[in-house]
């Protein structure tokens, strides 16, 4: 019957469509007999070293892109499109390789890795509303927040790894406590911050490397990473925030208001410091520095 009989040919063809269908990483060589030049990268965080806090880590995966450089990012027909690069053992690699042709290339990529992707101009993307540390998380909600991105424009065919330093493109915002002249006794070892009344939901443009509020979106709560008994951070959505309740830290079972406004600019670190009194009214803040490129 005809479906007992298979060449040796197929047998190949099936095997090695099997192993490139695992999702796992396959080294292999830029096949120069066909003149082709395979497609290596590299990336840079912000910091230059951790996506949790200052580097890549193994088995981080970023997405990317790769488009003709007179022609519009698209969600597909591009040269490469949302490929997943995963990073190990100090090289990215990808499940299928990926091979440059003639010609001029712009190269998009961002993290962490999204498998769906139904937008390359408003990509669906959301803050974590509780970003505290989890050590049995492999990324806790901090890290998830904090959407990177890079683009290289112009490209040529290289048989050199093209690197591509990423950018934050979310706001940061730390704040540190501080004991009024009425504050008796010593903050606690673990307390809460809130940040209240912010949009923790933001459309995407790939192409541009733009993260703007969804302006449908519901203004919500984030708790706060705490780094250490009187500092905290959150990765927030860029916006402004009108006068309202703000910042709001719990200790010993007392909350700490504060009402104000404030605009989070995109990849900026902004650090205010709190300054708590004994009469949980009397909460004032000062506005610190504004940091580019944080760890």
């Amino acid at each position: 019957m005809k479906y007992n009989i298979i060449s040796l040919a197929s047998v190949i063809v099936l095997t090695v469509g099997a192993v490139s269908c695992t999702g796992e990483s396959i080294d292999q060589p830029d096949n120069t007999a066909t003149g082709k030049t395979a497609m290596t990268f590299t990336f840079s965080h912000p910091s230059e070293s951790r996506a949790t806090d200052t580097s890549f880590e193994n088995g981080d995966v970023v997405g990317i892109y790769v488009a003709e450089s007179d022609k519009m990012l698209e969600i597909a027909g591009n040269t490469a499109n949302n490929e997943p690069l995963t990073y190990a053992s100090g090289k990215w690699n990808s499940r299928r390789q990926l091979y440059w042709d003639e010609g001029n290339y712009n190269v998009y990529a961002y993290y962490p890795y999204q498998a769906s992707v139904s937008s390359v101009t408003d990509l669906p993307f959301a803050v974590q509303n509780d970003q505290r540390k989890n050590s049995s998380a492999a990324m806790d909600g901090y890290e998830a927040s904090d959407f990177l991105y890079t683009s290289a424009a112009s490209v040529k065919a290289t048989s050199s790894a093209v690197n591509l330093q990423f950018r934050h493109i979310m706001s940061k915002l730390t704040v540190r406590l501080v004991k009024g002249e009425d504050f008796e006794g010593d903050f606690p070892e673990t307390a809460t911050l809130y940040i209240h009344n912010t949009v923790t939901e933001a459309d995407i443009d790939l192409q541009a490397g733009v993260a703007t509020k969804n302006m449908r979106a519901l203004r919500k709560t984030i708790t706060a990473r705490q780094n250490d008994r009187t500092s905290f951070s959150a990765i927030i959505v860029p916006q402004r925030v009108d006068r309202m309740p703000l910042i709001e830290v719990v200790m010993n079972g007392v909350s700490f208001m504060y009402e104000s406004s404030f605009i989070f600019k995109p990849g900026i670190h902004h650090i205010v410091t709190l300054v708590v009194d004994k009469n949980p009214d009397q909460v004032k803040i000062d506005v610190g520095g504004e940091i580019t490129n944080w760890n």
